[in-house]
């Protein structure tokens, strides 16, 4: 299901992309290259027909997007903390003062003269 999603996915995107290129910023693109008005499409009709198929694109983009977060596979094992609870209890208390050793684990030897 998750690899059918990505495949639509990829074929909106690509749809998507063409769409767009084919659109002129100034509302001639596609529609350009017709110097008739009384074509069956006309200018008017193909500028509404890109931006209609462009709305529909992205929607359609949108909605497979949300679609895939459902369905993507995960792991089957239950996913546990880093830290257990038995870590937890055992912690040191951040606000106690350290201990440091008061006495030297060997006998200094000093030089006698």
């Amino acid at each position: 299901m998750f690899t059918l999603i990505t495949v639509l996915l990829v074929a909106v995107c690509l749809f998507l992309t063409l769409i767009v290129l084919v659109q002129n910023s100034k509302g001639g693109g596609l529609a350009a290259n017709f110097s008739s008005s009384n074509q069956i499409m006309g200018v008017r009709k193909t500028a509404d027909f890109l931006e209609k198929a462009t709305w529909t694109l992205a929607g359609t983009l949108v909605f497979l997007c949300i679609l895939a977060a459902f369905v993507i596979p995960g792991s089957d094992v239950a996913q546990r903390s880093i830290l257990d609870s038995s870590q937890i209890d055992n912690a040191a208390d951040p606000m106690s003062m350290p201990s440091f050793p008061t006495s030297f684990p060997f006998e200094p030897e000093f030089p006698t003269e």
